[in-house]
């Protein structure tokens, strides 16, 4: 009997993830969620559309999601901005994309969104689908990173490369975020470059005016130029 109650004991231990995943199940707190994938910061009004609810249920939603430490809020004048509350957020949302989407778990049928979705998105604030796995496979090809046990790192002929790239490496080693990480991508559940670099990475696409996000989605087109100019780039 004492071993028993000991081994009931252990279960009880450790992360309670059963919390974390009550807070993402529900259906409109999930919808938010997605929609700070974006990388965005938005109004509690704006998630409220995004959600299906009115504001009043939108703002207690939010309530639950930043007493759980998925998202975080800032003030700037009379508005109220909610993010993600980090990287390791996202992960997971991403993660939890590719799981439902491997089995089958969709909630729309597949339309041209869709294949926009799978070619180029951004992933919280990095590049992720098709091109964004190209991005990191060249990458990795070309031994401007290494990737060991699941770790990524900037290689020094990565670093010539990125540097070349127009990417200021010395203000992101500044940074408290790591340098590189890795993201699991939910349409093709191959990884992409995630962290500071990723994110420096993504700006400088856009600054270079290669590709820009479509209004009203995670969506990233590139433009018949900047998708050529992305391949030659990165040997696809």
């Amino acid at each position: 009997m004492r071993v028993c109650f000991a081994y009931g004991r252990s279960m009880k231990e450790g992360p309670d993830i059963a919390r974390i995943a009550a807070l993402i199940g529900d259906p409109a707190r999930a919808n938010i969620l997605g929609a700070l994938m974006s990388g965005k910061a938005l109004t509690a009004t704006e998630l409220a559309s995004e959600a299906g609810v009115t504001v009043q249920t939108a703002s207690a939603h939010l309530a639950k999601l930043e007493a759980g430490g998925l998202t975080s809020a800032r003030k700037s004048g009379r508005h109220k901005y909610i993010s993600l509350a980090g990287p390791d957020v996202a992960g997971v949302l991403e993660a939890l994309m590719g799981l439902a989407a491997g089995q089958g778990h969709l909630r729309t049928r597949t339309g041209p969104r869709d294949t926009a979705l799978r070619e180029a998105r951004v992933c919280y604030n990095h590049l992720a689908g098709a091109r964004g796995i190209a991005m990191y496979d060249a990458m990795l090809a070309c031994g401007h990173l290494t990737e060991t046990a699941g770790d990524i790192a900037l290689t020094g002929a990565g670093a010539d490369f990125v540097t070349g790239f127009g990417v200021d490496l010395a203000v992101l080693r500044r940074a408290r975020a790591p340098l590189c990480r890795s993201c699991l991508d939910w349409s093709a559940r191959r990884t992409h470059l995630a962290g500071g670099l990723g994110r420096a990475m993504l700006s400088r696409i856009e600054a270079l005016g290669w590709a820009k996000r479509e209004k009203g989605s995670r969506a990233i087109v590139f433009t018949p130029a900047g998708g050529q100019a992305f391949d030659a780039q990165f040997r696809v």
